[in-house]
C-alpha cells in the first residue's frame, strides 16, 4: 500500500493506494470520505476592449445602464475620449476610447441595462 497527499481546493488529504492485479479484488478498507464534487472552472475575464477587423471594440466595463451617450456614430476620436457614460451603482463611469478614429456603430441606447463585456461601440 502506498501513501500518497493529495491537494483540493487547497486542502490537504493523505490517501491510501493498493495496487490491485487482474483478478484480485482489493481488501476491504476504512470508509473513504466522499470526494468533493468537481468545480466548473471560473470564466475567463473579458477584455474592456479588444481589436477586430473593422475596428476596435468598446466594451462596458460594469454592469449597469447607459447614462449617456456622448459621441454619435460618424463622430472623430482621440484615445482617451469619453464616448459613452454608464451608471452603475448610483456613480458615472466613463467608458472611453482606446484608440483615435472615428466612431463606426454605437450598439446601445440610452437608459439600456448592459452587463460587463457588452459590446457598447466599435471605433474604426
Amino acid at each position: 500500500m502506498e501513501k500518497y497527499i493529495i491537494k483540493v481546493n487547497g486542502k490537504e488529504y493523505e490517501v491510501e493506494v493498493e495496487k490491485v492485479g487482474s483478478g484480485q479484488q482489493a481488501s476491504p478498507a476504512a470508509p473513504a470520505a466522499a470526494a468533493p464534487a468537481p468545480v466548473a472552472p471560473a470564466p475567463a475575464p473579458k477584455a474592456p476592449a479588444a481589436s477586430v477587423q473593422d475596428g476596435v471594440r468598446l466594451e462596458a466595463g460594469a454592469a449597469g445602464k447607459v447614462f449617456r451617450i456622448v459621441k454619435k456614430a460618424g463622430e472623430s476620436v482621440s484615445k482617451g475620449d469619453t464616448v459613452i457614460i454608464l451608471e452603475a451603482m448610483k456613480m458615472e463611469i466613463p467608458m472611453v476610447s482606446t484608440a483615435d478614429g472615428t466612431v463606426k456603430e454605437i450598439t446601445v441606447s440610452e437608459g439600456q441595462p448592459v452587463e460587463a463585456g457588452d459590446l457598447l461601440a466599435v471605433i474604426g
